[in-house]
């Protein structure tokens, strides 16, 4: 009997691509790279194949480089597989025709995503799918997640009977990610279906020299065409194959499949087309209008390509007059997407006058509900039906978007609906994706969890819609009628719309600190209205106090987890805290016995400490308050930004966006999150005015001032200064200020001051944060100080504007400071490429940009291309600032070879002579501007034509700081080659490496910079080898200025390489050690890990400068003095490291002793450079 688990799509693909696989290749990429993960972890204990065998698994160091091992694999006689999406698939495309035409049979398992244009999107379209559509792989689409685990059994059964390769692929996010309760298959039944004669047939045609043979040959244009159509006879045979294998696998697990499959009215008039996830909420549209006694019908495309037109004539009802196509994709200038084309041409082959519309629907994972559906049956009801429209939006531009309908309940009877808001890095997410698997895999009722995120990398807003049910639950979109809300957060109570959703009578739970006397002031009237008239049984529970009481940090995630099963009653509240338990011992167990202790201690709590609020009948009559007015100081803030922070901006029309994607800068101070649960507050007394812990804070939450006496006048009450310290600082006013609503609230400023009494002390955000607010405005406010600072020192630094603020990095993260310094030094100037990853994300996310400009309105100017081409993308900016200043530079020329007056020429001489040096380079263009404008009054003929010409590149003028940021994934893996070839070119171009040792955006998969012993997601055993020099390998040319940098450990030793590098007329490599959340450590402290790794020579600092070599000099210098710390003592603070001491304790002692002789060789090597 087949078993039944709770288990998402990702995972359903995996168990069976890892039944068929010899080898895999696999590389990260959202939302794919838990198909490799698991995989991964499965092979890591040992799991075997159908064929008795563990899977080899190899990560490479790019998505195309996992095609080209997957294409050589098969070459090999090795049953191979990957996993992949978006731009990873463009990627492979190459390797895929030559797979497809070498008819080498695999399935590659795609979680279809958007594929970057106007902008990134993580999130699920058929965009990427349909840009492989002509590579010659055969393409079948599931709908489920129990559709992913059978139709993936479908797709490597048939290629290997009919040796074309395939592409099995799913909705990103919505089915890879959606948990539901599916029957399992098991090894031992789908051995019962493979064909051994095929697979031995495909063994027998590897490459070996035992019986050798030649492929991939060049053929001339005699004989290519013919090539290429010997294979139609294999094509032709898919869709028999495949329908044969469907009955198959149909007789041995009950569900049964065709290449089209029909639901609907046997005698429908209107039918919809379209294949993916949809198909699961339109069934259950359709089911619904049927009863309601309509006549309409879906067809669910399966098997794509080749595309039957046999069985799809055969699956349209007789009675069908009207069609509609959907598809999950544009194709811009095309006369119809590729669905809508494949289906016009078969009816107009067949000669079927059926009227058939196309129209496009949830683009990057844009919701798709029912409402959308009955608007689309009903455009077909039109005369005229509209074609090419679109769904889902309001098109206000090109006027094709369908009006939705009312909205309708399509959900079977019975069916428990439950909406969760918490806050980003809270354990919502995780403790709700335990309470699916609780109830479906302890239950007989069907269970359903979907997770929506905000753009934050922590901190923002995730929203958990879970279902269960007595029937399958089909609803694939989001919940839009809840019988309970939960609020994890109580800053989103009055921000948020939360229940809007909720039914009369249902349930909504608090975490607050509240009483109803604070309730009743803290509560908006909406809010109150909307609790009394619906009868809403209103529970508070103060989960912040018992995570921290019980040692849980921040994390309140079992606590409302327990609360929720009391409330919930889904099974008896006794066994549901019983298996959270189980749960949290199986999930943390291996993060050690105190982690376990201390949640089960919170899920107690959490199901005793649940409080009813009896809540006056008044409420329903509550009135609203005056609105308070807000300043944003940008219509931007109000039109576009706001919507969408509000969870709104599914309603905003086309036309709030520019075609081109380019946004404002400078709008992330518009938020104020206020997610912090406490905050810096400073103390003047023991403060010593280091500003160390502006330097070190990850979101620029706090900073110095500097103000002259009189400017305080009417400074608000609690604005205290002291006295600057410094002889260019004599007279004037000093404070430290946080801005409490863009605090994280990490206490990294706390714990990096040297001060014996620390000025700093984390105070809960509730109570001062207004006060700190108004005295955060006041200091912005305050003129600019005119005083001699030097800000290539770590204290003058801090006294320059950031340009790099209130970003969504999570709290403590270690990228960010580094950044933020870059702005402060150079931002003014800077123009950044930046390599997609953790950096791009909280770097460059909608809606709102932490880049922001000075008082004189310049400011880093930030683009992103792709992953894998970033340092390309920033040598292109090289290029034409090169091209662009050097012919201003010929203009200039000319000018001075004319009669000028001798201001300007001096002017221009000034200019020629300090242009490549960035500072100079101001003064230079400040002084050309001020000489160009009154000569350009007077001047006429040629003069007037080049000054003229001068002005119009006057952007160009100040030298450009060109920088090009990444992770470690980028630098060492799949942007490396160009990283290389920028490098070796000689510009003038500064790359900064954010090294957190993992694919941190991701979600913490190895890379060739993650060391020895580290357990990682796709090195769930620990890696065996050891991190990749980058330094040296950029060393070896001679002409890169290098270093190495934990600003952690030595603040001055950074400052030196930052000026240094950005200063040396050549390329720069700055390697930044970055602490990550994946390394298992408390982000509270990631300064001071930084400080630890070096102490214990785990990471080295240094610095290489091919200047000094020009002087005569060494131009290397080891900064880091010889390790004081032990270095088996810092891996075992971090989990990632200890996890394997305690998974894998046989081989664990064995990988440490490896990784710190692999430190101790290469700090033996920097050493013997430093005294050469």
């Amino acid at each position: 009997m087949a078993t039944k688990q709770t288990i998402d799509g990702n995972t359903a693909a995996a168990h069976v691509a890892y039944a068929f696989s010899d080898v895999a290749a696999i590389y990260p990429i959202t939302p794919s790279s838990a198909m490799g993960e698991s995989c991964d972890e499965w092979a890591a204990y040992g799991r075997k194949n159908l064929f008795g065998q563990t899977v080899r698994i190899a990560e490479m160091q790019s998505e195309a480089g996992a095609a080209g091992a997957v294409h050589g694999s098969l070459a090999a006689g090795a049953l191979t597989t990957t996993f992949t999406a978006s731009q990873g698939l463009l990627l492979m495309i190459p390797n895929m025709y030559k797979i497809a035409g070498e008819l080498l049979p695999c399935v590659f398992h795609v979680s279809a995503r958007a594929v970057a244009a106007h902008a990134l999107s993580i999130f699920g379209d058929h965009a990427d799918v349909m840009a492989a559509r002509q590579t010659g792989f055969g393409l079948l689409a599931s709908n489920s997640v129990q559709e992913n685990m059978d139709l993936a059994l479908v797709a490597h059964l048939t290629t290997h009977k009919a040796r074309v390769p395939f592409v099995h692929f799913f909705d990103g996010f919505r089915t890879s990610h959606e948990i539901q309760k599916v029957e399992m298959i098991d090894y031992e039944d789908m051995a019962k279906l493979v064909d051994m004669e095929a697979i031995k047939a495909f063994r027998s045609r590897a490459l070996n020299p035992e019986h050798p043979h030649q492929r991939g040959t060049a053929q001339n244009p005699d004989i290519y065409f013919q090539g290429r159509e010997a294979a139609n006879p294999y094509y032709q045979a898919v869709p028999g194959i495949m329908i044969d294998v469907m009955k198959q696998v149909g007789k041995l697990t009950g569900r049964h499949y065709n290449l089209f499959d029909y639901v609907g009215a046997p005698d429908a008039e209107r039918v919809i087309i379209a294949m993916g996830s949809a198909c699961e909420t339109i069934e259950e549209t359709v089911n619904y209008l049927n009863k309601k006694g309509e006549k309409v019908g879906l067809i669910k495309v399966r098997l794509y390509r080749p595309f039957s037109a046999e069985h799809f004539i055969a699956a349209l009802p007789k009675t069908c007059k009207r069609i509609t196509v959907l598809d999950r994709t544009k194709e811009p200038g095309s006369v119809g997407e590729p669905l809508y084309g494949d289906v016009c041409t078969v009816l107009a082959e067949k000669k079927m006058s059926i009227l058939t519309v196309g129209g496009r629907y949830g683009m990057g994972s844009k919701e798709f509900n029912p409402q959308m559906v009955k608007a689309i049956f009903d455009n077909l009801k039109a005369e005229q039906p509209r074609n090419h429209f679109t769904v889902g939006i309001v098109d206000d531009v090109s006027h094709t978007s369908l009006e939705l309908p009312e909205r309708i309940d399509t959900a079977p009877s019975g069916t428990f609906r439950c909406k969760f808001y918490g806050l980003g890095s809270d354990g919502t997410v995780g403790a709700n994706k335990n309470s699916i698997k609780i109830i479906g895999d302890h239950t007989d009722m069907y269970a359903q969890g979907y997770f929506v995120y905000d753009s934050k990398k922590s901190g923002g807003i995730t929203i958990s819609h879970l279902r269960f049910g007595h029937v399958p639950i089909q609803s694939a979109y989001l919940i839009d009628q809840a019988d309970l809300v939960a609020c994890h957060n109580p800053s989103y109570v009055g921000r948020y719309d939360m229940l809007d959703d909720v039914k009369e009578g249902g349930v909504f739970l608090l975490n607050s600190s509240w009483t109803l006397e604070d309730m009743e002031q803290r509560f908006p009237a909406s809010v109150k209205r909307a609790i009394a008239s619906k009868k809403l049984r209103f529970y508070n529970i103060d989960a912040v106090k018992i995570a921290h009481e019980t040692g849980m940090g921040g994390r309140i995630n079992v606590t409302m987890q327990s609360a929720f099963f009391k409330l919930a009653n889904v099974i008896p509240v006794d066994q549901a805290l019983g298996y959270i338990k189980d749960a949290i011992k199986k999930s943390y167990g291996r993060k050690g016995e105190e982690i376990v202790k201390n949640n089960i201690a919170s899920v107690e709590r959490g199901a005793s400490e649940l409080e009813a609020i009896n809540y006056p009948a008044a409420w329903a009559n509550a009135q609203d308050e005056a609105a308070a007015a807000v300043e944003s100081g940008m219509e931007y803030f109000k039109e576009v930004i706001e919507p969408i922070i509000l969870q709104n901006g599914d309603k905003l029309p086309v036309s709030a966006f520019n075609a081109d994607g380019t946004v404002p800068t400078g709008t992330t101070k518009y938020e104020k999150r206020g997610i912090a649960v406490a905050v810096p507050v400073w103390k003047p007394d023991t403060c010593i005015q280091c500003n160390q812990c502006s330097f070190s804070c990850p979101h620029a939450a706090i900073r110095p001032y500097l103000a002259k006496p009189e400017a305080l006048t009417g400074a608000p009450a609690g604005y205290d200064t002291k006295d600057a310290v410094g002889k260019d600082l004599a007279g004037l006013k000093f404070r430290m200020q946080v801005s409490p609503l863009d605090c994280t609230g990490c206490g990294n400023c706390v714990d990096v001051c040297p001060a014996k009494e620390k000025p700093l002390v984390m105070t809960n955000l509730e109570d001062v944060a207004e006060k700190e607010a108004a005295l955060f405005d006041f200091a912005e406010n305050l003129p600019r100080v005119d005083a001699e600072i030097n800000p290539e020192t770590v204290k003058g630094s801090q006294f320059v504007r950031p340009l790099f603020e209130f970003s969504g990095a999570c709290a403590g993260c270690g990228e960010t400071p580094y950044i933020k310094l870059t702005t402060q030094l150079f931002g003014d100037r800077m123009m950044v490429a930046n390599a997609t990853g953790c950096s791009s994300i909280y770097g460059g996310s909608a809606p709102t940009c932490p880049y922001t400009k000075n008082e004189d309105g310049h400011g880093p100017a930030w683009g992103n291309s792709l992953f894998e081409d970033n340092a390309e993308y920033g040598f292109g900016f090289n290029l034409a600032v090169a091209q662009k200043r050097a012919k201003l530079e010929d203009l200039i020329n000319a000018a001075s070879k004319l009669a000028i007056p001798a201001d300007l020429k001096e002017a221009f001489d000034q200019w020629l002579a300090d242009k490549d040096d960035g500072e100079k380079s101001k003064a230079a263009s400040a002084k050309v501007r001020a000489a160009v404008k009154p000569a350009l009054n007077k001047a006429d003929g040629e003069l007037a034509k080049l000054l003229t010409e001068i002005m119009s590149f006057e952007d160009y003028l100040v030298k450009k700081s060109i920088w090009i940021f990444g992770g470690d994934g980028w630098a060492y893996d799949i942007g490396y080659g160009g990283l290389d070839h920028v490098l070796a070119s000689g510009a003038d171009v500064n790359v900064l490496v954010l090294d957190t040792e993992v694919y941190s955006n991701t979600g913490g998969q190895s890379s060739k910079a993650t060391p020895t012993g580290a357990v990682a997601k796709f090195a769930a055993a620990g890696k065996r080898t050891r991190k990749k020099d980058l330094g040296m390998m950029a060393m070896s040319y001679g002409y890169v200025y290098v270093a190495s940098v934990a600003m952690g450990a030595n603040r001055n030793q950074l400052m030196k390489a930052m000026v240094e590098a950005e200063r040396y007329k050549g390329p720069s490599l700055i390697i930044a050690y970055a602490p990550c959340i994946n390394h298992g450590i408390n982000m509270n402290y990631s300064q001071r890990e930084e400080k630890l790794a070096v102490e214990a020579g785990y990471w080295p600092l240094y610095r290489f400068n091919p200047e000094m070599a020009e002087q005569g000099k060494n131009p290397f210098t080891l900064d880091s003095q010889e390790p004081t710390g032990s270095y088996r003592e810092f891996l075992m603070g971090e989990i990632r490291y200890a996890t394997l001491k305690r998974q894998f304790p046989e081989v664990a002692d064995q990988l440490f002793e490896k990784a710190e002789q692999d430190a101790k060789e290469r700090r033996e090597n920097y050493k013997n450079m430093a005294a050469k």
